[in-house]
């Protein structure tokens, strides 16, 4: 009975945002109620719920997404991902630019989630096929392959850091694993997958230029570089510290407070607003508007990861997340390939790769509590299977095909294709992790 509740829950959602056209916060709040009723929740119960599922996972969320918005706004505004991009395609030449857009991908894309950085990236696409007059699609597939893996693996983005809350993983070593995962991942479904694609011919209606800040106002390179990466080098460092502490209490408190992903991110903010606001001969006040324009943009995206919450909550103050745990046990499968294939589906089914892993994870939760599978591999198998094979009722399709002047086999034959690369490389890298470690 419970497995029909969670299908009949599961279907209505994706009527709801798919046929309905239901904002997927509202939706889900939708669902939410009608799980508890249908689950036997007593009345009395539900709000308390509501209310225990989205602070929980808000939380533990809110600042390192609203300060990693930030700082992805103001790497696009003061230009420094356009000094990146310009400067590896200056190193890289013309033979190995596919390397130079997958490069500048993975580094601008660990702060900008990916919708802003498709927008800010893609003049440099059309820049470098000028320039060295060469498909959109073989220049353009490199980078975004890049953007969408970092968008899907790696925190801080907002999916892989709900998963990690969700799950309870620890943020260093999903972030060490996913590198390893997102590596192999992006080589493949870029640079080499892109060679496939050199003969396929496109005519984008779409005129652009890169030359949005000029060659002189542009921050430094380092600058650029390091300013992107400071919450990653934060946390890493910091994580080091510990480790080799030893027994110096002290040295471990302080290292471990200031390695914390919150307090990482306030420190990069605190430094990247000199760094590429001030230093850059923008105002305070110009830097802070910057910040509000991020906020706006990742507010919704907040509200649904709180409301996939509250989902997860339902199941467990209703007790099916110990029968649902049971079932699932019942397949055979190993948690992480099952883990996989329910994000896979909802992919399939729902098109937000955001939406499709937060739904996974409250539905694989309980089946990953009792057979003790690695949190932190759970996190990038549920994140991979997100990403599975965009199609139609994903909005990155449209954009891909529309910028690139693509037909809509040309559009299944590349950027569908790649993100279904992207995936499956992801679940095997996550296999052998897991016979590893």
């Amino acid at each position: 009975m419970v497995i029909l509740i969670l299908l009949l829950c599961i279907v209505t959602l994706i009527v709801l945002i798919t046929w309905a056209k239901l904002n997927t916060f509202l939706s889900f709040l939708v669902i939410s109620l009608m799980a508890a009723l249908l689950l036997g929740l007593p009345l009395d119960h539900i709000v308390p719920s509501i209310n225990k599922g989205l602070g929980d996972m808000l939380g533990s969320l809110v600042i390192v997404i609203a300060l990693g918005s930030m700082l992805g706004k103001l790497v696009g505004v003061s230009g420094a991902a356009q000094k990146i991009a310009t400067s590896m395609r200056n190193a890289f030449g013309e033979k190995y630019i596919t390397w130079a857009m997958c490069l500048t991908g993975f580094i601008v894309g660990i702060p900008l989630f990916y919708n802003v950085g498709f927008f800010l990236l893609i003049p440099i696409i059309f820049s470098v096929s000028n320039r060295y007059k060469l498909p959109l699609v073989y220049v353009g597939i490199p980078m975004l392959a890049s953007l969408s893996v970092m968008h899907g693996f790696l925190p801080p983005h907002p999916s892989p850091m709900a998963l990690q809350i969700q799950f309870h993983a620890d943020i260093v070593k999903v972030f060490v694993y996913g590198i390893v995962v997102a590596v192999p991942a992006i080589v493949i479904s870029g640079p080499l997958f892109a060679r496939t694609l050199r003969g396929m011919k496109t005519q984008s209606v779409i005129a652009m230029s890169v030359q949005d800040i000029n060659d002189d106002k542009l921050p430094g390179l380092w600058n650029s570089i390091l300013s992107s990466l400071l919450p990653v080098i934060l946390i890493g460092a910091s994580s080091l510290v510990v480790k080799f502490a030893g027994d110096n209490v002290t040295v471990k408190s302080i290292a471990g407070f200031l390695g914390d992903a919150n307090i990482a991110m306030m420190e990069t903010i605190a430094i990247a607003t000199y760094t590429l606001g001030i230093r850059q001969g923008m105002k305070l006040t110009g830097v802070m508007n910057v910040y509000v324009e991020a906020i706006r943009e990742v507010s919704m995206i907040l509200l649904i990861i709180g409301s996939a919450g509250i989902l997860k909550q339902i199941f467990l103050d209703s007790g099916a997340n110990g029968q649902i745990a049971t079932i699932l046990q019942g397949l055979n499968l190993p948690p992480l390939l099952l883990g996989w294939i329910i994000a896979a589906i909802l992919r399939l089914c729902l098109g937000s790769a955001t939406v499709a892993g937060l739904t996974a994870a409250g539905i694989i939760y309980p089946l990953m509590r009792q057979t003790g599978a690695d949190p932190n591999l759970m996190v990038l198998a549920v994140g991979a299977g997100s990403l599975f094979c965009s199609h139609v009722n994903d909005t990155s399709f449209w954009v891909t095909k529309e910028y690139f002047g693509l037909s809509m086999r040309q559009t299944f034959l590349s950027w569908s294709l790649m993100e279904t690369l992207v995936s499956v490389i992801g679940l095997i890298g996550v296999l052998i992790l897991n016979t590893i470690v």
